[in-house]
């Protein structure tokens, strides 16, 4: 039997602007338009990230609702919630002008009440650089608990989102002993955001084998490649039997000085899943895949 892959589309992101890509969709309609039209492309996950009507990063959980209503009433792909937000916006607190800020925790965990499918959960701390002002992403211990234990109370499933080793082996583990999830685990593996963001690991095939090396038992995982990494790591994932990632929220280029659509992107993947003799998973296969039960209708969002 040929083996389904799950193809996750990430739209938006919490940090680009549309000066960079102009493809970017960054409000409800334009953000439920470029879905549904990834979608139709073969994207069986959605990974959302909301914004503000000047296009700045927000978990505000009435933006989310109308992105996850516009969306539901176009197709049934999985709805996935960022509870990391972003680097700009109402994530951040302090003067604009100073070099050091950090993310406000009461924002982030906002993403959780959308009723999404799925939202991700960083169990990290880092510092990422960003327009010459360094953010302190602060997910303490207790902090991933809160997250983890609100995903639960609400019936979320939680896609665990790791940039090194140490996250893997502490907190995920920790939180998944601790009875916050049940297999299969969803593990998001970013690789390549080490320019941007203190302790994550670069791209490498060695790198990517290191981190499959540590997943918890009876886990599947997907792996979003930053920048030009995105490539090969849909190839390399594959080969490992994991799952892929596409979008402009990890890469806003489709080939040198050659910008992108999330279309576009997510065609080249599910051309390359197909050229390496899998097929792709479509929504109720990918619920099937990753432990989830029916999607939530369009009504649940009004």
């Amino acid at each position: 039997m040929t083996r389904k892959v799950i193809l996750t589309i990430a739209p938006t992101g919490g940090m680009a602007h549309k000066n960079q890509n102009p493809n970017l969709p960054t409000q409800p309609e334009e953000i439920a338009n470029d879905v549904h039209d990834c979608y139709n492309a073969g994207a069986s996950v959605v990974a959302i990230h909301a914004r503000r009507t000047d296009n700045m990063a927000t978990c505000n959980p009435e933006i989310y609702r109308e992105i996850n209503r516009r969306i539901r009433e176009k197709c049934d792909i999985i709805i996935n919630n960022s509870t990391g937000g972003g680097v700009h916006g109402d994530l951040t607190e302090g003067s604009e002008n100073s070099q050091y800020q950090e993310l406000i925790w009461e924002e982030r965990i906002k993403g959780m009440d959308a009723k999404a499918e799925m939202c991700t959960l960083d169990p990290t701390t880092i510092i990422c650089s960003f327009d010459k002002r360094e953010l302190l992403m602060h997910t303490s211990p207790s902090r991933c608990e809160e997250l983890a234990k609100g995903m639960q109370q609400r019936g979320i499933k939680p896609e665990w989102e790791v940039f090194s080793p140490t996250h893997l082996v502490q907190d995920v583990n920790r939180l998944i002993e601790m009875g916050y999830d049940k297999p299969p685990y969803f593990i998001n593996i970013v690789l390549n955001a080490h320019r941007g963001f203190q302790g994550a690991m670069p791209y490498t095939a060695e790198n990517l084998q290191m981190m499959t090396n540590y997943l918890p038992n009876n886990s599947i995982f997907c792996v979003s490649g930053i920048g030009d990494a995105q490539l090969p790591c849909i190839a390399n994932s594959l080969l490992l039997g994991g799952h892929v990632r596409v979008g402009l929220e990890d890469n806003l280029y489709y080939g040198p000085k050659k910008l992108a659509s999330n279309v576009e992107l997510t065609e080249r993947a599910v051309r390359i899943v197909r050229e390496l003799g899998y097929e792709i998973a479509s929504p109720d296969e990918a619920r099937e895949i990753i432990g989830l039960s029916e999607p939530v209708g369009a009504e649940a969002y009004a």
